[in-house]
């Protein structure tokens, strides 16, 4: 994202100057949190006062809870350079927090409250968010991103119909699918994007070689093609045609992928981290494919999408997005490497956790707990420049 043009005048707490430092920082302690508090859900050694079952609520604070927060930072932040109208800031910004917050405690202590208003509380975030982009979006006149308007509303739809399907089925297993669904549709369009371009602008630094692939016309079929192949998978995931289509779109992402010059990035962490983020996008797609024919289980795509792609996406992007805006050189420290390191740990070792049986309860544990210490020393390390108005530069390493 390149830096916002204009500001109005503010001199309230820097954490609600702009959307990405409160939403970065909230997003990244709760999904650190959120699966230390799991992990003992499911073996029965916690209980917490929600309506939903440990799976459902692991899997609703995931997708409904850490997702929209990474989303909301990224869009209030990124809209003002979009459309060239002002950003969020102070009340507004920090109503918005308000509600994301209220939306936690409501599923937290929904067998309390009630499912339906803990529905009720929860939904208000994301219905909030829809309407403040469009509005932003449609007031600017800036038609070419109006899509996102749609995804996001995908992902308001499928939090709704989460909390109406575990409530009456018990389970919430197709309104997950249609979270799943919503956020690599994102993935795939935003990602798309970003992706060869932060690497184009660095290998343009470099000595001369491959350059990234710019979007055209086969990135659109890509795109195209992944959403049909998740609507396919979303309505009948067991299917073998869904199957076929889910292991093309696989093929057509990977190549994606390819072509854009990934291989040169290896000396820059911060747009190789992108690159290793959106690989398990095909992934995902391959492993959810070969489900369909028996080959894996159901859940091996799913974790490649939820803990490889979603999980290290984000952290690339909050990574990223923050250092640029806080006015920090564009450079990943050890300690950064090492919190990629622990993402990526962790989704390698919950795919294997689940293609593995016989190693389940060890790479479970590494998951969790690798998971957790990625996204918790992303807090910490992260803190001081969401926190503070200003942070003095540091030379970028040679």
């Amino acid at each position: 994202m390149a830096p916002i043009p204009r500001l109005k005048p503010y001199a309230g707490p820097a954490l609600l100057s702009y959307g990405f430092r409160p939403f970065f920082l909230l997003g990244s302690i709760w999904a650190g949190l959120e699966v230390l508090a799991w992990l003992p859900m499911f073996y029965g050694e916690l209980s917490v006062a929600t309506a939903f079952s440990p799976r459902d609520w692991h899997v609703h604070e995931l997708l409904f809870g850490y997702v929209p927060a990474v989303v909301a930072g990224f869009l209030l932040t990124a809209i003002p350079n979009w459309t060239g109208r002002l950003p969020l800031q102070g009340a507004p910004l920090l109503g918005l927090v308000v509600a994301w917050l209220t939306g936690r405690a409501a599923v937290m202590l929904s067998a309390d409250i009630g499912w339906a208003a803990a529905a009720v509380l929860d939904c208000a975030f994301l219905a909030l968010m829809v309407a403040a982009v469009a509005r932003e979006i449609i007031a600017g006149k800036n038609w070419r991103n109006l899509p996102i308007v749609a995804v996001l509303g995908l992902l308001a739809g499928g939090n709704l119909a989460f909390h109406l399907e575990a409530h009456v089925e018990g389970t919430a297993l197709t309104a997950t699918r249609v979270g799943i669904a919503a956020i690599i549709i994102m993935i795939t369009v935003v990602g798309g994007r970003i992706v060869p371009s932060f690497t184009r602008n660095w290998l343009l630094r470099r000595p001369p070689g491959r350059l990234p692939a710019p979007f055209g016309r086969f990135d659109s079929v890509c795109v195209v093609l992944g959403g049909a192949s998740l609507a396919l998978w979303v309505a009948d995931p067991a299917d073998t045609a869904t199957g076929a289509v889910l292991i093309a779109a696989a093929i057509l992402n990977t190549v994606r992928l390819a072509r854009w010059a990934g291989e040169r990035t290896a000396a820059d962490r911060l747009v190789l981290i992108l690159h290793a983020g959106y690989a398990f996008v095909p992934l995902g797609f391959l492993l959810a494919g070969l489900a369909a024919f028996d080959v894996t289980a159901p859940s091996a795509g799913i974790h490649a999408w939820t803990v490889g792609a979603i999980g290290i996406m984000t952290l690339a992007v909050m990574s990223r997005a923050s250092l640029g805006h806080t006015g920090r050189a564009l450079v990943a420290t050890p300690a950064l490497e090492m919190i990629y390191a622990l993402a990526v740990v962790a989704a390698v070792a919950r795919v294997c956790a689940t293609l593995h049986p016989e190693w389940n309860g060890v790479l479970l544990h590494l998951a969790a707990f690798t998971w957790a210490a990625a996204f918790l020393g992303f807090a910490g390390l992260y803190a001081p420049l969401l926190c503070r108005p200003k942070w003095p530069a540091v030379r970028s390493r040679k």
